[in-house]
């Protein structure tokens, strides 16, 4: 039996996920979790074979979770189920140490063969996102920069920024400028959008 947790902040997209997954005879549902801070305890408690996260979460991000699972050596591997068909973001997933980046909109069929690809020591990509992430624009943004930018999009200032990140004033600004003029943008609100576009946020 492989047991699996699932993340995802949508109850109804969760829901129908955990009632496709039990129709599986070989899979099972140890957990739901709302953000991927609640998956990360769930995974540190239950040591499920395989984590099922959606990216976009509060709190903590679903490859933010899969950089923590990484970093903290536990058992778990993610398979990443999004909306999000960009080779940026499938980029980051597999740069987060992800080894399924899956569409929502696959058939449920797909997902736990996904799911049984990576328990077995595979990787399983979206078909239609394999061959497009060799190609496509590299992400020229550094941590730093993409954490500042993820920040002013939310609109946050300079100022609140630099005391969410313990950074000066001046620092922030930097990074932003850095950002801003990597992505040949106008300014801080048009760079956020042209990195979540291409999904290096």
């Amino acid at each position: 039996m492989i047991k699996i947790i699932l993340a995802e902040d949508q109850v109804m997209v969760s829901g129908a996920l955990v009632a496709l997954l039990k129709l599986e005879g070989d899979i099972d549902v140890l957990g739901q979790a709302k953000n991927g801070k609640e998956a990360l305890e769930l995974c540190k408690q239950l040591q499920p074979d395989v984590v099922v996260t959606d990216i976009e979460m509060p709190i903590m991000t679903g490859l933010e979770l899969a950089a923590e699972i990484a970093h903290l050596k536990l058992p778990s591997k993610v398979i990443v189920l999004t909306t999000f068909a960009r080779a940026g973001f499938l980029k980051r997933a597999m740069a987060s140490g992800v080894r399924g980046y899956m569409l929502k909109d696959a058939p449920a069929e797909d997902l736990a063969k996904a799911i049984r690809t990576v328990q077995g020591g595979g990787k399983a990509i979206a078909p239609e996102l394999a061959m497009e992430s060799w190609g496509g624009p590299q992400d020229p943004l550094s941590e730093r920069e993409r954490q500042v930018l993820r920040l002013a999009g939310t609109g946050s200032t300079s100022n609140e920024i630099s005391k969410i990140m313990h950074l000066s004033e001046g620092t922030v600004r930097n990074y932003l400028s850095e950002a801003i003029s990597k992505l040949n943008a106008k300014n801080r609100v048009e760079a956020f959008r042209m990195a979540r576009d291409e999904g290096w946020l």
